[in-house]
């Protein structure tokens, strides 16, 4: 790769990173090419000439949070074994992104998918795709606990998804909006006791 296509590239991140922080803070609507230019120090121009229109911005932000939320959750937990512990390592590290990360700058899926629930559009559809294939992989990775004997037979794997999902959403809620610092802690708590109802 040459100085040039490098320069490029890093300076296409350092915009798609701005889009995040600013989609975190303020909702995926307050993107604009002008408040990420604003916020870097390059022309409007120049973020148009790097990322193209607004929507594209407001999509190419959406996937790097994506691709975040994944490398922090999801791919570390692969390295375990399918089942439990592979279940377990998710929801741990989920609670602890939402702590560490969510807490403090906001979660684009959560605030997304309220800020978008009555609106049609190629943005909805995107964030619903992305919020889809998540728990489309969470629930594939309850499923393979329930085929390993970790998890009851009869167990629901959407009703359990959509339970760890509620008790993700009750920490971000809790820990932003309430700013209850042991919002985290009331999560991990909650995560056991649901998943001992569902163990064998």
């Amino acid at each position: 790769m040459d100085a040039k296509t490098q320069k490029s590239e890093l300076t296409r991140a350092a915009i798609v990173g701005a889009g995040v922080d600013l989609a975190s803070e303020q909702g995926l609507e307050a993107i604009s090419l002008q408040a990420v230019a604003d916020r870097i120090g390059l022309s409007k121009s120049g973020v148009f000439s790097r990322v193209g229109s607004r929507e594209a911005l407001q999509k190419a932000v959406l996937e790097e949070f994506g691709r975040r939320f994944l490398a922090d959750v999801f791919v570390p937990a692969m390295q375990l074994p399918k089942g439990l512990p592979r279940l377990n390592e998710i929801v741990q590290r989920w609670i602890v992104r939402m702590r560490d990360v969510e807490a403090r700058s906001g979660c684009i899926f959560s605030a997304g998918a309220f800020e978008f629930d009555d609106r049609e559009g190629p943005l909805r559809d995107m964030l619903y795709g992305e919020v889809s294939r998540w728990r489309s992989a969470l629930r594939r990775t309850v499923l393979q606990a329930i085929e390993a004997g970790h998890l009851r037979a009869d167990t629901d794997a959407d009703q359990l998804v959509s339970e760890i999902n509620a008790l993700a959403l009750g920490l971000i809620h809790d820990a932003r909006f309430l700013r209850d610092a042991r919002a985290a802690e009331r999560a991990q708590s909650t995560w056991l006791r649901l998943l001992s109802t569902y163990k064998n």
